[in-house]
């Protein structure tokens, strides 16, 4: 059954109500959305409080474009003791509501700091407004993790007119990088049979079993954004990690318990990676053989850091969908998150 069903256009429509499919294939177009640019005045540091997928555009942006200020990702309540007259404290939220960054521009506000907000709305546009804080308006998307390229095109335009980020020309390079994605994702569409289409093919080896993704330092942020998709889009628990740390501790933990292990292990490979991190990548994989599931490898592709990262987010997006499909699920709604925040109250 599984050999055919990604294959059944009809089942895929039935399934992917939400049309997760047609979103994932265009968010090249989010790389060619212009933002407004707000007046900044320059600040010695930057501090990012962002959850879940309003947090990815941080992790990429510290990998690519980099900072030529510190840069600090806060992904909790409060806002560090340093945060002074000559910080930038950014607050992104797609939905606008999330507490822990409303909690975080409630303090940033009550600060001496010079505060941006990035959301689609909700309390922290509220906030803003009322207390005549910077805000950009992220466009809109039926979920925060099908926008992630519009935020990372609003926090690089922003902070690279400040003359905040380390890579020349970076808005030009995500502009200029919407056509290469735009031709890569043709090769994963509902209407490439599986024969020919590697999400395809990738989702159905991890049907029943708990991804575990791992990478390097140059597509951590992707892996982080694969175990999002995994859970969010197919309902489906995975984890992810990051060489060369794994190598000092939960490389041990392979070896033994449980002997039955129900998981599928993904490699995300960067030729940037470190010489010494694609090492460690082979050898962890000879060293565990027989001891965890092989690595399935994914070689990113692009002639350039950027490249890399936005092809394997968006290779990650079709892989989960696909995943979800194959679990009988809708990969749009996250009503169990919904359920969970309206209890906490």
């Amino acid at each position: 059954m599984l050999i055919y069903m990604l294959d059944d256009l009809k089942y895929i429509h039935t399934k992917d109500s939400g049309d997760a499919l047609g979103m994932a294939e265009k968010q090249w177009q989010q790389l060619e959305h212009e933002f407004p640019v707000p007046d900044l005045n320059k600040p010695d540091k930057v501090v990012f409080a962002g959850m879940g997928g309003s947090a990815l555009e941080a992790l990429v942006s510290m990998t690519w474009p980099g900072y030529n200020v510190p840069f600090e990702l806060v992904r909790d309540y409060d806002l560090p003791k340093y945060v002074d007259d000559k910080t930038l404290v950014i607050v992104s939220s797609y939905s606008g509501n999330t507490e822990e960054a409303v909690s975080v521009l409630e303090q940033a506000i009550a600060s001496p700091a010079q505060v941006v907000v990035l959301a689609g709305g909700g309390e922290l546009a509220d906030l803003t407004r009322d207390k005549h804080q910077i805000y950009v308006d992220l466009p809109k998307a039926s979920q925060p993790r099908y926008a992630v390229f519009y935020a990372l095109k609003a926090l690089v335009t922003m902070l690279e007119r400040a003359g905040l980020v380390a890579e020349a020309e970076a808005e030009k390079a995500l502009h200029n990088s919407a056509e290469f994605l735009r031709e890569e994702v043709k090769n994963w569409l509902p209407d490439v049979p599986t024969s020919n289409n590697p999400a395809k093919r990738l989702a159905r080896e991890l049907v029943g079993k708990s991804p575990v993704v791992y990478a390097g330092k140059v597509l951590a942020s992707a892996a982080y954004k694969w175990k999002i998709s995994f859970n969010e889009n197919a309902k489906n628990v995975a984890w992810w990690g990051q060489y060369p740390e794994f190598n000092h501790n939960e490389f041990m933990g392979w070896s033994s318990h449980p002997h039955d292990k129900p998981y599928e292990v993904i490699d995300l490979r960067s030729s940037f990676d470190h010489p010494r991190v694609r090492k460690r990548f082979e050898l962890s994989d000879k060293l565990l053989s027989g001891k965890r599931p092989k690595a399935h490898v994914v070689e990113a592709k692009g002639a350039t850091i950027l490249e890399q990262i936005l092809w394997t987010i968006s290779y990650g997006d079709f892989v989960s969908i696909y995943l979800a499909l194959l679990n009988g699920v809708n990969p749009t709604p996250v009503d169990l998150i919904e359920k969970f925040k309206h209890e906490l109250g």
